[in-house]
């Protein structure tokens, strides 16, 4: 594995008359998917298991409750012909530990959909296991009726949020395998000659781009710019840098457009254009070189390299836009990170000391301005501090300021809440896509006997607000911790505060987290985020099946049933955005299944000119063929354009143009009630069952 890091200048000088590598233009391609059409990858993929979906250029792999995530080439698309050939792909692991990035290849039968399964006696297949055992080793392994045999092992690690480039070389007698060029392994093996490929995942969450097979003649070929080193978003603690990249096939020269604002990189403004070169490095931040002043401590810079051939009608071809960042000279990456609930009494604070940084002064308190505006503080030498024992349910403020030798640079002031405080708000905090008539839930904190309600949507005010300001919305007792804020603005960030109230309590009150949220620039009809577990009899209980009502009742002429049988009801694992989702149950033997959510806000399907409805759904693997189909107000049906919607395996998005509702007689001004069904709703036809997941019921502007 090539450790990423910084060259000396001499090297560096060195590096930049490489010559370029050449690749065939002749290509043989098996197959190729670069994910930036989600329309096209759907055909390209099967999803054995797990929750996989093509979104922002990636295939996008989400964590599942199952760790053995897999996702095959699909059938049509592969060929006995694939004998010899190369896989290659790029690949950002997002999870921390043992989340390992796999190969599947040479599959001879179905792949195994559950992990215990995988040395079971129907599975023949190779798996190259890129970064196991905690991301320290690389091994490629042949599963075989029963039997797994390692065929190499050397060490192997992958940075987590960083693409790696993977290579895979299967020949008629022999496999080998790359990461970032760099050989892992080389043996000879070959007990079957084919077999389909894919990627696998284990226990962790990634992102896969530029996936190709191509044949022993060479391979696609791609005329733009690739794997930059730094990784994209990759944090930098020098006010220099050397950019590298994987050159395209056709370039001769490289355009460099790099500066502090994306949109000027990704249009080329004037001044973010920083030269032409044959070679692919570039010093940046360094006498003589682009930005010669140097980069500019915690600061973004944007790049891009557009490859150039004079010689070719479509050069230039224009690259994407990567970033890094420069760390700052200031203390960052608090811990406990700022805004923290529920810390532990007796905690030790430590951060990231600034770049350059030599004592460290920390100011500690339970006053935000006495915090902000400490001075004349002891510097220590250690990035940690420890306050002592703290008392429970209460908020306390820190700031660490850094001195370099020269400077001193005061330090944000970040701030934690106790245990025992009020906490778990809902919506989350930083919470962004609220619908715009949100219920605020929280739970309360040990001591609470009533809250104090602040919203609005000055941070400081809300922050600052007592019982006389505009920002406080009123109390309550304790068993009804809920606050209806009412319409809202759309794409509008709002900040709330609850305090806690116990007049036998001589702490009291005890001042609440500043929590946020923003609202959509869409209306939300459900996202499914506010269901919760509680019993029926409990204050703001909000199940999801006595929301959604199904068929349980009826299962004579209604065969669904929402909702888990045991708690957690709503699904918290399959999900398309958030946390949560709507499982569905469908069983069409009495013909069609369906579910009913009657609206009490959002009803007017006009405001904002929204004309577009929006509902992501999946099916299970097993499922029964079915129809699927919207109705507005109880009657008017509009139906999926596949009539087979139910047999897929990754979330899809359902845009339906809210016209032909009003064609139907539907007034888009007074929406009552939204019912999600499978089957023919005018002409049941039995058929059998199956798991539908729906998520993110949304309305948009044109």
């Amino acid at each position: 594995m090539i450790v990423k890091g910084f060259v000396s200048f001499g090297m560096l000088i060195g590096l930049m008359f490489i010559s370029l590598f050449s690749t065939p233009v002749d290509a043989q391609t098996y197959f190729f998917d670069d994910f930036e059409n989600p329309g096209e990858s759907e055909g390209k993929w099967e999803v054995v298991t797990g929750d996989w979906q093509v979104a922002d250029g990636v295939y996008h792999q989400l964590a599942a409750a199952d760790p053995w995530q897999a996702s095959m080439v699909a059938a049509d698309q592969w060929s006995n012909e694939w004998e010899e050939y190369t896989i290659e792909f790029k690949v950002k692991p997002l999870t921390e530990g043992d989340a390992p990035v796999n190969v599947l290849f040479r599959v001879q039968d179905p792949v195994p959909t559950v992990w215990a399964d995988r040395n079971g006696p129907n599975t023949h297949m190779y798996r190259w296991i890129v970064n196991g055992w905690t991301n320290t080793e690389s091994r490629p392994y042949i599963y075989n009726a029963g039997s797994a045999v390692m065929l190499a092992q050397t060490n192997n690690s992958l940075v987590v949020g960083s693409w790696h480039n993977i290579k895979l070389v299967v020949t008629k007698t022999g496999l080998a395998g790359y990461v970032d060029d760099v050989e892992m392994f080389d043996v000879e093996h070959a007990q079957w000659i084919n077999g389909r490929v894919g990627i696998q995942a284990y226990s962790g969450m990634m992102d896969f781009d530029d996936f190709i097979v191509y044949g022993p003649s060479g391979r696609k070929s791609l005329p733009v710019a690739s794997g930059p080193t730094p990784g994209d978003g990759e944090l930098i603690k020098a006010t220099w840098v050397n950019l590298s990249w994987r050159p395209g096939d056709f370039a001769v020269s490289h355009d460099l457009y790099i500066g502090s604002d994306f949109d000027d990189v990704n249009n080329g403004a004037e001044g973010t254009f920083a030269g032409s070169t044959s070679s692919v490095f570039q010093v940046v931040g360094f006498p003589g070189f682009a930005i010669p002043e140097g980069l500019q401590p915690g600061a973004t810079y944007y790049w891009r390299i557009d490859e150039v051939n004079d010689l070719d009608p479509n050069s230039p071809w224009k690259g994407k836009v990567w970033s890094f960042a420069i760390a700052p000279k200031t203390a960052y990456e608090p811990n406990p990170a700022g805004g923290a609930e529920s810390v532990d009494l007796n905690v030790e604070l430590n951060w990231t000391a600034g770049f350059g940084s030599k004592l460290h002064t920390v100011y500690f308190g339970d006053n935000f301005d006495d915090v902000n505006n400490a001075a004349g503080g002891l510097p220590l030498g250690s990035a940690t501090y420890t306050p002592g024992i703290l008392q429970m349910a209460k908020t306390y403020y820190w700031r660490v300021d850094e001195f370099d030798g020269i400077d001193t640079y005061k330090g944000d002031v970040w701030s934690f809440t106790t245990e025992g405080a009020v906490g778990t708000p809902n919506p989350a905090k930083g919470a962004v896509d609220v619908t715009q008539a949100p219920v605020l839930t929280w739970v309360p904190g040990v001591f609470a006997d009533s809250h104090e309600v602040y919203f609005g949507t000055d941070a400081e005010a809300v922050n600052n607000a007592d019982t006389s300001s505009p920002e406080f919305k009123g109390s309550g007792n304790l068993g009804y911790e809920s606050y209806d804020a009412g319409q809202l603005e759309w794409n509008t960030t709002y900040y709330w505060r609850i305090d806690e109230v116990n007049n036998a309590n001589a702490d009291s009150p005890w001042t609440g987290p500043l929590w946020s949220f923003t609202t959509a620039d869409f209306l939300v009809v459900d996202d499914f985020e506010s269901y919760n577990d509680l019993n029926e009899d409990e204050p703001g209980s909000n199940r999801i099946y006595l929301t959604w009502l199904d068929g349980f009742d009826n299962p004579a002429i209604n065969g669904s049933i929402v909702g888990h049988a045991n708690p957690p009801f709503a699904e918290q694992t399959i999900v398309h955005g958030g946390n949560q989702s709507m499982p569905f149950e469908y069983n069409n033997a009495v013909g069609k299944s369906e579910a009913t959510l009657t609206l009490s806000s959002n009803r007017d399907w006009t405001v904002n000119g929204v004309n577009t409805l929006t509902v992501w759904f999946r099916g299970s693997a097993g499922n029964a063929a079915e129809n699927l189909y919207v109705a507005l107000n109880g009657n008017a049906v509009v139906n999926h354009d596949n009539p087979d919607a139910a047999l897929r395996t990754s979330w899809a998005e359902w845009n339906i143009d809210l016209q032909a509702f009003a064609d139907l007689g539907v007034n888009l001004a007074n929406v009552t009630s939204i019912t999600l069904g499978l089957g023919n709703r005018n002409n049941p036809v039995a058929s059998g069952p199956g798991m539908m997941y729906f998520d993110d019921i949304r309305l948009y502007a044109p």
